[in-house]
């Protein structure tokens, strides 16, 4: 049952990881409060089911031993449209969760009323979560915001561009060759869903910045990849890295 979205005082998004198996299997709770000129927000995050794992193991998929994280703060309102939109065009399902797990909701309203659902665009909702939790990555500083480097050398001409999502401020941040704007939130995003689908050979990556043709990126860690080269699509029947490179070919 969908309350009136006008009329909502409150939004919990509680996730379950299901199937996934242990050190990445979790679970999160997000309680997100309107009404004022933030956001009021708690986060509850736990990694589940470690129990039969050693430290190695752990170490290994780039964990550590206490990654469980709470946040009781703040967040800016900017994320208050888009919250409320995606539940006004959510459509909702009458089965419970099964072991593939997902996103259950609750919301309330200003009279007082519940309601306990399950959206069908379970994606939409994990992915929007996802972004939240790095708005609140960002503002307690556990994480800085994500930035991008992109070359494009041809033979008459050569772009550097920049990339800075502000998960917190839903904005991105672009610099082409030192001259800097502000660019769309949502195509970015959709850009970014395109970087991080390829397979990146680190064997065939540099630290220092390429000097010949191509197009190279470097996804924040500093290590710069050759796209075509170094960067692999993984799934034949989609074609990422030419997406990638059409996407910031198109933000010059």
């Amino acid at each position: 049952m969908h309350l009136k979205t006008d009329e909502l005082v409150r939004l919990e998004i509680e996730f379950d990881s299901g199937i996934i198996p242990p050190p990445y299997s979790h679970v999160f709770k997000l309680k997100i409060g309107f009404g004022k000129n933030f956001l009021d927000t708690s986060l509850d995050l736990k990694y589940t089911d470690r129990e039969d794992l050693t430290e190695d193991e752990i170490f290994d998929e780039g964990f550590s031993l206490n990654d469980d994280y709470q946040f009781q703060g703040e967040i800016p309102n900017v994320w208050e449209r888009p919250l409320k939109e995606l539940y006004a065009s959510s459509k909702w399902s009458n089965n419970k969760l099964d072991e593939e797990g997902g996103v259950k909701l609750l919301a309330k309203d200003k009279q007082g009323k519940i309601s306990r659902t399950i959206p069908l665009n379970q994606q939409e909702w994990q992915f929007f979560a996802q972004d939240y939790i790095q708005a609140i990555y960002e503002i307690t500083k556990k994480e800085a915001p994500l930035t991008l480097h992109y070359i494009i050398r041809e033979k008459e001409q050569e772009f550097s561009i920049s990339l800075t999502i502000k998960f917190s401020l839903r904005r991105v941040d672009l610099s082409v060759n030192g001259k800097n704007k502000t660019v769309d939130w949502e195509n970015t995003k959709s850009l970014l869903s395109y970087v991080f689908l390829p397979d990146y050979d680190y064997s065939k990556a540099k630290e220092q910045s390429p000097k010949h043709q191509g197009h190279f990126i470097d996804c924040g860690d500093g290590y710069w990849h050759e796209i075509g080269k170094g960067v692999i699509n993984i799934d034949d029947s989609f074609d990422a890295v030419s997406k990638i490179k059409e996407g910031f070919r198109k933000l010059i």
